[in-house]
């Protein structure tokens, strides 16, 4: 016990230590106290107004202020990248600029730029609607001119409908009056000519059919230019129109449905010489709007540019200051309000860096009173935290992925960095697909410092985030392939000759029959005269299933070591003698003992059935075991062994309840007053800073508690030893997928004298490879690997209830942008 005690302490075994400590902050020097530390990054606050709405808090106008600022800056990016302009890199983080003076410049660009905006909007607009108006003239005045010289053409058309002979009649008279030289009446023909969007064109003329009874002539054109919203900035394809008709009636009525529509109307003269004077001015007024146009997009642009070289540092100074008046707000004010008091959790190893940095702020602020430090004792468990770099942060987000581990409790990262990608190539073993997986892995790592800058997708991201865990999985998978001697599902003579020759010269068939073992076996991993012999699969099923449940037994009791560390390291002997004793009986007097004849089996290579001696362990533990027997008295030990088994559950069941009744009620004896929360017993019992409540005892939950408990102890000690069998299940059934793509496949194809069957073999072969073998494969592996960490190892030791160390950092900040 002593070397264990003294053994160095393990990195990322145990969360760092951490202390409670309190603030007392002048108020002048508090907001530079507070950045100083927002830079450090190893502080996280309590926050003490949490009853307190945010609108109740100190600094809420700040906030607000700072709010607004962001509003004013998310504008401003969202115009700079609308105008296609780049946004400078963030030059350097700190700056001289104070707040209010960047708030006044903010509202003085903002006031600037809305003003740009709402006068090259209108410009916009009447751009659009001169160019509306021009190719209405064009189109329109082509109408004109067609129907006056083409009025039988138009009148057989006319025929053609659906109207009685009377309304044609007059129809066409008005028409032609309309079409001649002199100007036409109020009860002559008549017409309005627009322009509408193209897609509203079919129903727009349905509603004006309708509207007047089909005494109404629509003619339409596609216009050539399509017109840009100010708005929306999309461009609209459009259709000019005319629409002839007679009488005021029907003219009010197609301009209600011309305003319903959202059609534009402009007035076309019918002399063609004034047609030809209008066009010339709007075309004139069209080249000056462009030319002012223009001059406002270059002035925005500079405008533009010159917010966008400031804008990221802007963006960063208004987030930090934001972050820092929040968490001001989760200070109290003291009772003078001279000084602000603030709560927090920090590692042991950075009080020092604290306590300079606040040094720092009091002498940067001038302050005539220092900021007081002290650490302080705390009723809640402190948060957990790891120091992690590239390599680990992968592994202990997995574990995290389950549960945060508690304060201190032995953390399963640490074994996972190796168990996690070992047990992946147990079940994906084929040092072809893992040199695949390799070269993925390598070509991540070796562009990690390009794609770390880079916004990446949902998936990459996840990839990138996970290299190093592929990168370890790869070679795992590598030297599990030249175990299993599979190159995709191909074995190879790697380490010498095989173990087998041909019986005699004449054996026809080597691989399936005939077969005899004439030197010693093969040096390293599976023979390669298995492929294909009658016992392949057999002795492949065998080996695997056995190596699975050695697996899954190692790691369980690798669990329940842990939970051994765990009670030593909280002092609790209870824990030792009344959970972690009778759980590693249990375990191994029946799943212990398995894996013990499974090795004595391979040593000595009997034909002893394991499946009957486990079954009439329990069936007949007396009968003589006979040709099953593997070694001197093996009967009397599994006797004893099924006896110990039988103890080990009530000895889990019963004990610690009972026990921790008698130590409660020695322990209040007698005593009608609450307990003192700071009396040495208490910190004997609790040593890890955290005073819990102290509750009531309730003997009837705690005993429900550790009944449940041993139940599932017992009845997980066989599914959880079952459940490892998936590593056996995946690993088969990944060689036999990559030998069918392999055999059906690749060497179907390879079969035929024709180069472009053997092509299409060959890109099936590496379509399955890649997609099944190599993506939905690893997936499922990975997965299932997962599983077996979560449920079957991290259960034996691990509660994961704990909570995560957040401290007030802004590089976080930076990293949450958007």
């Amino acid at each position: 016990m002593e070397f264990i005690d003294n053994l160095p302490p393990m990195d990322l075994m145990r969360s760092e230590k951490m202390a409670f400590v309190q603030l007392i902050i002048p108020v002048e020097s508090a907001h530079r106290a507070v950045s100083y530390l927002g830079e450090l990054g190893l502080l996280q606050f309590r926050d003490l107004n949490a009853d307190k709405s945010p609108f109740q808090r100190t600094f809420v106008n700040q906030v607000k202020r700072c709010g607004e600022m962001e509003r004013k800056l998310r504008f401003f990016k969202d115009q700079v990248s609308k105008a296609g302009l780049i946004s400078s890199a963030l030059p350097d983080l700190r700056t001289e600029i104070e707040l209010e003076e960047l708030e006044i410049q903010l509202s003085e660009h903002e006031h600037e730029l809305l003003e740009m905006n709402s006068n090259s909007e209108k410009l916009r607009q009447t751009y659009n609607e001169l160019l509306e108006f021009k190719m209405v003239l064009q189109k329109a005045s082509g109408f004109l001119v067609s129907s006056k010289s083409h009025a039988v053409v138009e009148e057989r058309e006319l025929d053609e409908t659906a109207y009685s002979k009377n309304r044609y009649a007059d129809t066409t008279s008005l028409l032609e009056q309309e079409m001649g030289p002199g100007p036409s009446d109020q009860s002559g023909l008549r017409f309005i000519s627009g322009i509408i969007s193209k897609s509203k064109a079919l129903k727009f003329e349905r509603m004006l059919f309708r509207a007047t009874r089909g005494n109404m002539l629509f003619n339409q054109a596609t216009a050539e230019e399509h017109v840009m919203d100010p708005v929306s900035t999309e461009t609209i394809e459009k259709t000019v129109f005319v629409v002839f008709f007679s009488g005021e009636q029907a003219r009010t009525k197609i301009l209600r449905i011309c305003e319903a529509f959202g059609a534009n109307c402009y007035p076309v003269p019918e002399d063609v010489t004034k047609q030809r004077q209008m066009t010339r001015e709007v075309l004139a007024r069209l080249s000056e709007l462009e030319t002012t146009l223009d001059a406002g997009i270059r002035h925005r642009n500079k405008a533009l540019s010159s917010i966008g070289f400031h804008l990221m540092k802007w963006m960063n100074m208004v987030r930090r200051e934001k972050a820092v008046y929040d968490t001001l707000n989760m200070q109290n004010f003291d009772v003078t309000k001279k000084c602000l008091v603030g709560e927090g959790w920090c590692p042991i190893f950075a009080k020092s860096q604290i306590q300079e940095a606040l040094q720092r702020a009091t002498f940067d602020s001038n302050s005539q009173l220092g900021i007081i430090f002290h650490v302080m004792e705390a009723v809640e468990s402190p948060p957990t935290y790891f120091r992690t770099n590239r390599f680990t942060n992968a592994f202990q987000e997995i574990v995290d992925a389950y549960g945060v581990a508690r304060y201190q409790e032995a953390n399963p990262a640490v074994y996972t960095v190796i168990t996690f990608p070992f047990l992946f190539a147990v079940m994906f073993g084929d040092w072809g697909h893992g040199i695949c997986l390799l070269l993925g892995a390598l070509v991540l790592i070796a562009r990690e410092s390009k794609l770390s800058s880079q916004k990446l997708g949902s998936f990459m991201e996840m990839l990138f985030g996970g290299r190093y865990v592929l990168l370890l999985m790869s070679l795992f998978s590598i030297y599990c392939g030249l175990i299993y001697n599979e190159f995709f599902s191909v074995p190879y003579h790697i380490f010498g000759g095989s173990a087998y020759k041909c019986r005699d010269a004449t054996c026809s068939n080597a691989d399936k029959v005939g077969l005899i073992k004439y030197q010693d076996p093969y040096p390293f991993g599976v023979d390669p005269s298995w492929r294909g012999s009658r016992t392949e699969l057999p002795f492949l099923n065998s080996l695997k299933m056995k190596m699975s449940i050695l697996f899954g037994v190692t790691q369980m009791n690798l669990g329940i070591v842990l939970s051994y560390f765990n009670a030593r390291f909280f002092s609790s002997s209870l824990d030792i003698r009344y959970q972690f004793v009778p759980q590693m009986i249990f375990l191994n007097s029946l799943f212990g003992y398995l894996s013990l004849l499974i090795i004595i089996k391979w040593c000595t290579g009997s034909q002893a059935d394991l499946y009957h001696v486990m079954i009439y362990m329990f069936l007949s533990p007396t009968d003589n075991l006979g040709e099953n027997q593997l070694f001197w008295g093996q009967r009397p030990l599994q006797i004893l062994l099924l006896l110990l088994a039988l103890i080990a559950v009530p000895w889990m069941l019963f004990p610690k309840p009972f026990i921790l009744k008698k130590l409660h009620s020695e322990r209040f004896q007698g005593r009608t007053y609450g307990v003192l929360g700071t009396s040495e017993m208490d910190l004997e019992v609790e040593p890890d800073s955290a005073r819990q409540h102290h509750e009531e005892f309730n003997f009837s939950e705690i005993f429900v508690h550790q009944m449940i408990h041993s139940i599932e102890f017992v009845l997980g000690a066989v599914s959880n030893t079952a459940s490892y069998l998936r590593l056996w299940a995946l690993s088969l059934a990944h060689s036999e997928l990559s030998t069918v793509f392999y055999e059906k496949v690749l060497l179907l194809a390879w079969g035929y004298n024709n180069i472009v069957i053997r092509m299409v073999g060959l890109a099936v072969f590496a379509f399955a490879t890649a997609f099944i073998l190599l993506m939905m494969e690893t997936l499922s592996a990975f997965l299932h690997a997962l599983r077996l960490h979560w449920v079957e190892f991290q259960n034996k030791f691990y509660h994961g209830d704990g909570y995560k160390f957040r401290p007030f950092s802004f590089a976080s900040l930076t990293d949450d942008d958007d």
